[in-house]
């Protein structure tokens, strides 16, 4: 039987939530070892309980980075952290990447997808247009030129790998070694506020009177960080809708429209991890102290409670309600940046005469916990 965790690298994973959606909207799962938030309900009650937190409280910092780079920059990162502190560094990151110019990083985006399209359509060219592109576009964005832009496009795949539970000691000493020559490339950008990302962080900073400056490198490598996954599997995830047969709007709006709807409908994050500090109850659900809640945010936007007709593919919904991104102190302020970069990134690769019917009916699934990222 599929779990809730197997069911991100399946096929169709989204029959198997509506039923859940359906009979069990919170309930615990003794295979997963964790409570397991299906519904919409259920999915923005827990995304917004204050005892719930994003990290274990007992290990705020995963035991095998901490004392490296890749801890002292988890440490800091707004998406991993809880409390007063969050609340106010969320706030300075918040109102920079809500400042970010759309225009131009589709510009940077669509310049990066040409350059790679001139090497060729080989086998590697979808691959680097879901990862390395939307990076090496935020690293752009951040003041990094060509050459280090590449850098850090392909360290921050080392990076990631240091957030699953299931890194292993590799894969946390590569991360440390990326970590802090991230921090390299990115420490001279942020002191000399090159770029737009990163002059908008330091302007941010100081409207919210923050003066530590750790914290904002850190979140400058989160800028890269959390391009990484989120970003390929909307990439994928459009041109997969394109290969269905799905049509994009047409109109100035119209190809966000659409790239929007792929983050709702076949969502790049299907999950995410809630650690309870204090007891929790929802409905008959009572969650206590050193739970753990699996939040399954791509069932959630499939609940027709919130999205008349869930299953249909509409980028013309009104209002949808999407939770891909997440909500309360954690929603991630990069939505529209993301959408964004993948928007251009896919329109280039059409102009450029691709043809998404030839992308297989029934792809793999990279083997991740909660990423939906197809092998194309």
């Amino acid at each position: 039987m599929t779990t809730p965790v197997e069911a991100v690298r399946t096929t169709d994973p989204y029959p198997y939530y509506a039923a859940l959606v359906a009979e069990r909207p919170l309930a615990y799962d003794e295979r997963v070892g964790a409570w397991v938030a299906y519904d919409a309900a259920a999915v923005g009650a827990v995304l917004r309980a204050g005892q719930l937190r994003v990290r274990p409280p007992q290990e705020p910092v995963p035991t095998g980075i901490r004392g490296t780079a890749a801890g002292e920059v988890f440490g800091d990162l707004v998406r991993m952290t809880d409390g007063g502190l969050q609340h106010r560094l969320k706030q300075v990151v918040a109102q920079a990447l809500g400042e970010a110019d759309a225009q131009a990083a589709a510009r940077t985006a669509a310049g990066h997808t040409r350059a790679r399209l001139a090497e060729g359509f080989d086998a590697a060219l979808l691959e680097d247009l879901m990862f390395s592109v939307p990076a090496r576009t935020v690293a752009s964005l951040c003041g990094l030129d060509q050459g280090r832009s590449a850098e850090a496009a392909r360290l921050v795949g080392d990076f990631v790998q240091c957030v699953p539970a299931s890194a292993t000691p590799p894969q946390q000493a590569a991360a440390a070694t990326a970590a802090a020559r991230l921090q390299d490339l990115l420490g001279p950008a942020l002191e000399k506020e090159e770029g737009g990302l990163l002059a908008a962080l330091v302007a941010a900073a100081r409207s919210h009177s923050w003066t530590r400056t750790a914290p904002l490198l850190a979140n400058a490598v989160g800028f890269l960080s959390q391009t990484y996954d989120a970003t390929a599997g909307l990439v994928g995830n459009t041109l997969l809708a394109l290969a269905r047969g799905e049509r994009m709007p047409e109109g100035p709006d119209g190809a966000d429209a659409f790239v929007a709807e792929v983050a709702r409908h076949d969502a790049p994050i299907q999950n995410t991890r809630r650690f309870a500090a204090a007891p929790f109850r929802h409905g008959d659900a009572e969650i206590l102290p050193g739970q753990q809640v699996l939040v399954v945010l791509a069932a959630a936007n499939r609940d027709p409670a919130v999205n008349p007709d869930p299953a249909r593919f509409r980028p013309d919904r009104t209002n949808p309600v999407v939770l891909t991104f997440g909500a309360g102190a954690h929603a991630c302020p990069g939505r529209t940046l993301a959408v964004t970069v993948a928007r251009a990134v896919v329109q280039e690769l059409l102009a450029a005469g691709f043809d998404p019917a030839t992308l297989p009916a029934a792809p793999a699934y990279r083997p991740l916990a909660n990423a939906r990222i197809p092998v194309l």
